[in-house]
C-alpha cells in the first residue's frame, strides 16, 4: 500500500565496495535475510546511532568497533533484532563477527554488525554464520537492488538512491539504501542506512558531511513517533576514485543530502499501511526549535494523521494540534494554516474564502502539504510524515504472530 511508483531509477556502482544477499532462513526460509558489505582497504567510515536506552547488542558492538579499528565489512540480519537481549546478545553478536574476521584474517573489530527484526529473541547465530561463507564467495560490486530487499522486515519494497556528482572535473558517485516502515522517529539516523561513496574522505570530515545529511532527512521523517532500538545509518568512503573531497565541500553535501532525502522520503512513503504522502511545513518561526517542534507536533498527531487517511478536511485538528505544541506567547491573530495552495486558517479562525469543496480536493490528493506560518520571525522546518490507517494497526497488532 506504498505511496508513489517506488521507482528507484539508476543505481550506480561504487567502486571500492561489493556487496551479497543471502537467504540464512531466520524467520522465513528462502527469504533474503542476510547482507554483507566488504569495503577496501582504504575506505573510512562515519555512523550514527540510536538514541534509545535499550540499544541493540550490534549497536553496542559497532559502536566500540567503529572506535577501534578501520570497518572492512558489514553484516546485516533481518528477522531478528537481537535487543533486549543482555551478555549473550553482545555475544552473539560478537560470534558473527568473529566467523567473518577468521575467514578473512582480519581483526575481529574491524566487522561492524547490524540487526533488525523482533525484540527479545535471541540471534539465530547458527544460522547466520552457516550463510556467511555463500555470502563472502557472491560478492559484487553492483547488486544494489538485491541487498535492499536483503535489509527488508515490514518494508513492502526496498529503498535505495545514487547519484553522481562531479568534484573537480571528474564525476563521484554515491549509492544506498535504507529500510525501515515502522517504529519510525530516527531521532539520530535511520532504522537501518549505508550509503557510500567512492570518493577519498578524511574520517572525520566523512563524519560531519554524515551528520549533516542525517539532520537533513532522517531526522525529519516520523511515522509513529517510535525510535527504534537498533537504529543506525552508516556512510563509507572507499576512496576508490582517487578523488579527494576536502571539509565543507558544498557540491559534495549537496549531493549527498539529495540521496539521504530519497532514502528518508522513501521509508516514509512505504510506512506500515501509509495511503498517503505528507509534507508538514513550517515558516516565519521565531527560532529553528519551535518550527521542529510544531512541525512534530502536527505530523503525529493521531487525530490529524487519521483525518488524512479518512481525506476528511477536518481542519480543526490541525488549529488544535498548532495550539498545544507549546510555542511560548504565540499570537493566533499572526497563524495562517494551508492544505496545499489553500488557506483554511487565518487570524485565529477560519479563513474568509474557504469552502469545504476546497479542502476536500486537497485532502483526497496522494502527496499533501500542510503549511503553517506563525509570523514570529525567518525560521523554517520541514518534517515528512504519512497517514494513519486500520492497516497500520493490523500490522503491529500481528507482528510476531
Amino acid at each position: 500500500m506504498a505511496v508513489g511508483s517506488g521507482e528507484l531509477g539508476t543505481l550506480h556502482p561504487v567502486k571500492g565496495i561489493s556487496m551479497a544477499a543471502v537467504s540464512a532462513g531466520i524467520k522465513k526460509p528462502g527469504r533474503l535475510d542476510c547482507v554483507v558489505f566488504s569495503l577496501g582497504d582504504e575506505a573510512t567510515v562515519a555512523g550514527v546511532f540510536t538514541t534509545n536506552a535499550f540499544c541493540a547488542a550490534p549497536v553496542t558492538v559497532c559502536k566500540n568497533h567503529l572506535a577501534q579499528a578501520a570497518p572492512r565489512y558489514f553484516v546485516i540480519n533481518t528477522g531478528n533484532a537481537n535487543a533486549g537481549t543482555g551478555k549473550q546478545g553482545i555475544d552473539n553478536a560478537l560470534q558473527v563477527c568473529l566467523e567473518v574476521a577468521e575467514l578473512k584474517q582480519l581483526p575481529v573489530a574491524a566487522i561492524l554488525p547490524f540487526s533488525t527484526g523482533v525484540i527479545g529473541e535471541q540471534l539465530p547465530v547458527t544460522k547466520i554464520i552457516d550463510a556467511i561463507p555463500h555470502a563472502l564467495d557472491n560478492l559484487v560490486e553492483d547488486n544494489w537492488l538485491e541487498c535492499a530487499r536483503g535489509i527488508m522486515t515490514t518494508d513492502t519494497r526496498p529503498k535505495a538512491a545514487s547519484v553522481r556528482v562531479d568534484i573537480g572535473g571528474k564525476p563521484v558517485t554515491i549509492t544506498g539504501i535504507a529500510k525501515g516502515a515502522g517504529m519510525i522517529k530516527p531521532n539520530m539516523a535511520t532504522m537501518l542506512g549505508y550509503v557510500f561513496t567512492d570518493a577519498a574522505i578524511d574520517k572525520a570530515d566523512l563524519q560531519q558531511y554524515l551528520d549533516k545529511s542525517v539532520n537533513a532527512s532522517f531526522n525529519r521523517i516520523t511515522v509513529d513517533s517510535d525510535t527504534s532500538t537498533n537504529d543506525c545509518c552508516m556512510l563509507a568512503a572507499s576512496g576508490a576514485s582517487g578523488i579527494v573531497v576536502g571539509a565543507d565541500d558544498g557540491r559534495f553535501q549537496a549531493a549527498l543530502d539529495k540521496v539521504f532525502i530519497a532514502l528518508a522520503q522513501g521509508i516514509v512513503r512505504d510506512a506500515e499501511g501509509a495511503t498517503k504522502f505528507i509534507t508538514v511545513r513550517v515558516e516565519g518561526g521565531a527560532v529553528p526549535e519551535e518550527c521542529l517542534s510544531l512541525a512534530y507536533t502536527v505530523a503525529e498527531s493521531p487525530l490529524v494523521k487519521t483525518a488524512l487517511f479518512a481525506s476528511d478536511p477536518n481542519w480543526g485538528r490541525i488549529l488544535a494540534a498548532v495550539g498545544r505544541a507549546g510555542i511560548q506567547n504565540l499570537d493566533i491573530g499572526k497563524v495562517a494554516i494551508y492544505l496545499g495552495d489553500v488557506c483554511i486558517v487565518e487570524a485565529g479562525a477560519v479563513a474568509p474564502g474557504y469552502t469545504e469543496a476546497a479542502g476536500q480536493a486537497v485532502m483526497e490528493k496522494e502527496e499533501i502539504t500542510i503549511r503553517i506560518v506563525l509570523g514570529r520571525g525567518d525560521c523554517n522546518d520541514t518534517v515528512w510524515t504519512c497517514d494513519l490507517s486500520h492497516d497500520y494497526v493490523t500490522i503491529n497488532a500481528e507482528y510476531r504472530t
